[in-house]
């Protein structure tokens, strides 16, 4: 039930594994990640990193002289052209997961499921209601844009983050209401894009959940690049008035802007669903409850994805549904182990973290030596114009087993891999200093950083 990243990975192990698979999805293959949230707005952000490196050719010799001889930016962003190519990119993307369910002979039914006893689905489509038998159901129904009571989108000035893409003209001034991860890639993206972006934090800071060296250089990165960021501040209404939006904060004060963006989290898609029916538990927030291998409290009912909170991200909710299917067909399987799941803030620069965190380093969740490295020092940043961000590695004492880390750079999200790999194998900071990175290269931080925590006298 579902045809995001969750169910529609599912069912190709399922397929691979000799099942008759079925996956019913309401909006169109792919799910949200494909049609309205992760494909679209990294293809958004893929536009916005160009205008970044633009932005900071001069420095490297490269521009369009003016008629003093100085270099200036040579590009101008057409609004219509970048999300027409964001719509185009998602439909795209979604006729290649409908290609390779195909390619397997996994069928695919329109319309909206629910559960219908411990051995059935009843579908609900445009041509009537269509009851399928099952063994096995996985849950997989994603989770849609929380909005404010005091907040409501109209689609046109007051809008999520599934609709802006229908824009064909740049906001004058966007105002961004919630500053975690989709507030920030947003906030980042059209600040990049030319747009006069006011961002509304709640919080002390950008980014709460996520590293605080981290966050700290990309809100400072943000308001030197003329965004305006506005701490410990919470939205209290949005209203349209004719020409704008006018946002009203707790404290009284006033925030004017032409449109406004709603980044205010998720809810997850599990009304009505028939969940009852079978014993399928959900917390006070709505999530559907699921162990390390993806069963809920139903025997014979997974779950994967954004409506079982567990981390909010496409990778996992793949992770999810392919572990589902191992198991509930008996495959081999291990359960889903968080720490070792890497994620990227896609911001300019990019954030990327994998393993234990220096939150939990700080609260004594566990012990662990550290070492940040600025990238002022990288030969290769230096080539490239980059002046902020780092490199932050974690080890165990004793073993200097890598932990965690965390990258701030362009690519980060590439960056992290090494990092990824280490805390996956188990690697020393001996072992992934030794391996030979490229000279120059941005990866070679890793390895020095790697160099810094050795561990001597072993």
């Amino acid at each position: 039930m579902g045809g995001g990243p969750g169910g529609y990975e599912a069912a190709l192990v399922g397929a691979q594994l000799g099942a008759e698979v079925t996956v019913v999805e309401r909006d169109g293959l792919g799910g949200s990640a494909v049609l309205t949230d992760c494909v679209p707005s990294k293809t958004l952000v893929a536009s916005a990193e160009l205008m970044t490196a633009v932005q900071g050719a001069a420095e490297l010799g490269v521009g369009r002289a003016d008629h003093r001889g100085v270099l200036t930016e040579a590009a101008a962003v057409e609004f219509a052209v970048v999300n027409a190519r964001v719509r185009t990119l998602a439909a795209s993307q979604s006729a290649d997961v409908a290609r390779q369910l195909a390619e397997q002979q996994v069928s695919v039914v329109a319309g909206m499921a629910r559960l219908d006893g411990p051995d059935a689905v009843v579908v609900e489509t445009t041509g009537g209601s269509l009851r399928l038998s099952a063994d096995v159901v996985l849950l997989a129904t994603g989770a849609h844009p929380r909005v404010l009571p005091t907040a409501q989108p109209d689609g046109e000035r007051i809008l999520t983050w599934e609709q802006v893409y229908e824009l064909d003209q740049p906001p004058q001034r966007l105002v961004v209401v919630g500053s975690g991860v989709t507030g920030a890639e947003f906030a980042s993206a059209y600040n990049a894009l030319g747009v006069d972006v006011v961002l509304i934090s709640s919080r002390d800071r950008v980014l709460p959940g996520e590293d605080a060296d981290a966050a700290s250089v990309l809100e400072d990165v943000l308001m030197r690049r003329g965004m305006t960021v506005l701490n410990r501040s919470r939205a209290a209404s949005v209203e349209r008035k004719a020409d704008g939006v006018v946002v009203g904060l707790v404290d009284g004060r006033v925030v004017e802007g032409s449109h406004c963006l709603l980044a205010v989290g998720s809810v997850p898609n599990t009304a009505d669903l028939g969940l009852g029916t079978v014993g399928v538990a959900v917390d006070e927030a709505g999530f559907i409850a699921v162990d390390g291998v993806s069963r809920t409290s139903a025997r014979g009912v997974y779950a994967a994805g954004d409506c079982t909170g567990v981390l909010m991200l496409a990778s996992v909710a793949a992770m999810q549904g392919r572990i589902a299917m191992w198991h509930a067909l008996g495959d081999a399987v291990s359960p889903l182990a968080l720490r070792s799941v890497a994620s990227t803030v896609f911001t300019s620069p990019e954030i990327a973290t994998v393993g234990w965190s220096q939150a939990a380093v700080d609260d004594g969740q566990i012990q662990a030596n550290s070492v940040l490295l600025p990238l002022a020092g990288n030969a290769r940043a230096k080539m490239q114009g980059v002046h902020e961000g780092f490199v932050k590695l974690f080890c165990r004492p004793g073993t200097g087993i890598v932990i965690g880390g965390v990258v701030v750079a362009p690519r980060a999200s590439e960056l992290i891999h090494p990092v990824s790999v280490a805390v996956e194998g188990r690697l020393t900071v001996d072992q992934l200093s030794r391996a030979f990175a490229v000279y120059p290269s941005i990866s070679g931080s890793v390895a020095e950083a790697a160099r810094r925590l050795h561990m001597r006298g072993r």
